[in-house]
């Protein structure tokens, strides 16, 4: 599965443009998850073929509206409520049109690992690199 969040789309330009570089990338058989924070752009999303829209950050009753007209055009498309989700308000996102909701406050919050993968550049490409005056 493929998230794209604001970053990604900004990189690109575009939910669209996201998309389409995603699909590319992981092919046919993988879901592309996009977060959206506006019906403008999980309409986007929609017609640009995103398996699942991630409404953010939205009061519930804006986002039983939003997933709501959703769902009426897009009947396959998983839809996630997140953003501010607690135990106590969780009631409050759930509806028919509304497939996932999930809980950012399960891992935030808490000490983290960073593991990550530095490759050295090998010393071919640092020579190339090198301005000569």
């Amino acid at each position: 599965m493929v998230m794209l969040k604001d970053n990604h789309i900004w990189s690109t330009g575009s939910i669209a443009e996201s998309v389409s570089r995603a699909r590319v990338a992981c092919g046919f058989s993988t879901k592309i998850e996009v977060e959206c924070t506006s019906e403008q752009d999980a309409v986007e999303a929609a017609t640009s073929g995103a398996d699942v829209i991630m409404l953010d950050n939205y009061a519930p009753e804006d986002l039983k509206g939003v997933s709501a007209r959703l769902k009426e055009r897009w009947p396959h498309i998983i839809i996630e409520a997140s953003g501010g989700i607690t135990l106590e308000t969780i009631a409050g996102f759930m509806a028919p049109s509304v497939d996932i909701i999930s809980q950012g406050a399960l891992t935030n919050g808490y000490d983290t690992l960073d593991f990550s993968l530095k490759v050295p550049k090998p010393e071919s490409f640092a020579k190339r690199s090198r301005v000569t005056k």
